[in-house]
């Protein structure tokens, strides 16, 4: 039997480091601009790993990313890039 974890939360407007430990991201939710843009996250850092990318429209707008099964493992931490975004929200656990 699988041991549930409870699922947190970490939003940021800007580069920078979501989760600063081991985390596995289970869901998104992106808050996009008016112009096309892209989320890029990375595991250890702004130089680090990509794990996910996703480009966003050019619609101002917000969308949800659910991520299937028990979602994508970061080993470091979750370091987030963003280009035309408003604002994201990461769901781990």
């Amino acid at each position: 039997m699988t041991v549930q974890t409870d699922v947190r939360s970490a939003t940021r407007t800007s580069d920078g480091t979501l989760v600063s430990a081991r985390a596995r991201i289970k869901a998104m939710t992106i808050t996009c601009s008016a112009s096309a843009g892209s989320v890029v996250l990375k595991d250890g850092g702004s130089g680090g790993t990509t794990k996910i990318e996703i480009n966003t429209p050019a619609l101002a707008e917000i969308f949800n990313v659910a991520i299937p099964a028990e979602g994508v493992l970061f080993e470091t931490d979750v370091y987030v890039d963003v280009t035309n975004v408003s604002s994201i929200t990461v769901f781990y656990g």
